[in-house]
């Protein structure tokens, strides 16, 4: 699929109003349906003598349906202004960059729809009826579904009272942003063995190619490029991934051996925005979970079991990898290297994780005893040498920070305690360090 058309999709996808719009275009909908039946006389005897359906008269529907109508606008307005509250709240608590997730929150679209839809409806409705001086007709069964909507939409300004008061706790933020980072890190791994990336002199004689564009790389259709190469007996070597910024007129890949519009199959499979953010992106995600802890460590919040709850859910993440491949970017066609793509190390990774927090957390004894808790975690979970080296060197930097920057000397003891109990884990296993661990 074109990067382009993937770019709209997954913008459609999170756009704020998508709901909402289908809902009053679902309102108007039934409306004229249900105009439909009532016209129609379709409705069986038995339905329209029932006590269930209004049985008013023409004035009484008008006043009914403008009361169903102004109330659940002026309702809608409510919900838009407490929605842009906690916006204001997730902007100035957790980053701006988590208003994404506020947008995209179906429980909100829903709500807001619900008001919109049945106020378009209403309206629908109010239009036809008409009074005994108009010519009468009084559409019974809309009327009714008009008072059904109504009391639908008071149960919803009840959820969304209690959505909204759950919604930003930070405890639910942290837990939704890590959901984004395993389901990320779950579609960046890979399934099977990768191949190898070619030798440096595979591209000895490569060409560059170069973009006048400018913006964050959103989506890439790997698949296309791959086999636009592969069609044209060539490679192409990407040196951006998602989420990295493309600059004007600086190389965005070389190509082995270069043909003709080669420049413009590039364009055709990469889109660009001002923001990062796509699917897919597992750095982007983690660092959107490594601000809430950053901010949560600033003066002006001072909120260590802020930080410490992302240093859980950090740690839950590098464990769900244990075992798992992370692709290599070499994407093969005809056993033959047609397209090498930048991927996320897991040093890369753990290095997004950890650094800025311990960098900020340097005089909180307590999260660098939490960061040492979770790497000494992580590490009797994984099993792969090179991982397991990674960690080391976290560790070790943890407690390098710590000796120079925190001065009571029996904090710096209880942070040495942690880190030792690290390298047992590391050496030993976890069995030999449960005697060591500490309160």
């Amino acid at each position: 699929m074109n990067a382009r058309i993937r770019k709209f999709i997954n913008l459609a996808g999170e756009s704020f109003w998508l709901v909402p719009g289908a809902m009053v275009l679902a309102g108007i909908l039934l409306a004229f349906g249900l105009l439909g039946l009532d016209r129609g006389g379709h409705l069986s005897a038995r339905l329209t003598e029932s006590s269930w359906l209004y049985d008013g008269g023409g004035t009484g529907a008008r006043t009914l349906l403008g009361a169903i109508a102004s109330s659940t606008i002026a309702v809608a307005g409510t919900v838009f202004s407490i929605t842009i509250a906690a916006l204001s709240l997730a902007a100035g608590q957790m980053g701006p960059r988590l208003l994404r997730n506020f947008t995209r929150d179906r429980g909100v679209q829903f709500t807001l729809g619900a008001y919109l839809g049945t106020f378009s409806y209403a309206l629908m409705v109010l239009r036809s009826v008409r009074t005994q001086d108009e010519g009468p007709f009084t559409p019974h069964l809309a009327l009714t579904v008009g008072i059904l909507l109504a009391f639908v939409c008071v149960a919803t300004l009840v959820y969304f009272v209690g959505h909204m008061a759950k919604r930003i706790n930070v405890d639910t933020v942290i837990e939704l942003v890590s959901d984004d980072i395993q389901a990320a890190l779950k579609a960046t791994v890979a399934g099977a063995a990768q191949p190898a990336s070619p030798a440096a002199s595979f591209w000895a004689h490569a060409t560059n190619i170069v973009d006048k564009r400018r913006g964050y790389l959103q989506q890439l259709d790997e698949a296309g490029l791959a086999d636009w190469a592969s069609h044209h007996r060539t490679a192409i070597r990407l040196l951006v991934r998602k989420g990295d910024y493309v600059f004007p007129g600086a190389p965005i890949a070389v190509i082995s051996v270069s043909v003709p519009k080669a420049e413009e199959a590039v364009r055709n499979a990469t889109a660009l925005g001002t923001s990062r953010g796509s699917a897919g992106d597992a750095e982007y995600a983690v660092r959107q979970l490594v601000e809430v802890a950053v901010r949560a460590l600033s003066a002006s919040i001072n909120d260590p079991h802020t930080a410490m709850s992302v240093l859980d859910r950090l740690g839950a993440a590098l464990c769900e990898l244990v075992g798992s491949r992370l692709p290599s970017g070499v994407i093969i066609r005809e056993d033959a290297v047609a397209l090498v793509v930048p991927t996320l190390t897991y040093s890369a990774l753990v290095n997004v994780m950890f650094h800025m927090i311990r960098q900020n957390a340097a005089g909180s004894p307590a999260v660098l005893i939490r960061l040492l808790d979770v790497l000494t975690a992580v590490v009797a979970c994984e099993t792969n040498v090179e991982r397991r080296e990674v960690l080391l060197r976290h560790a070790d930097l943890v407690w390098a920070d710590a000796r120079r920057s925190i001065g009571n000397e029996s904090d710096l003891a209880d942070i040495g305690r942690r880190h030792a109990r690290f390298r047992r884990t590391m050496a030993h296993g976890v069995l030999d360090a449960i005697g060591a661990r500490d309160t």
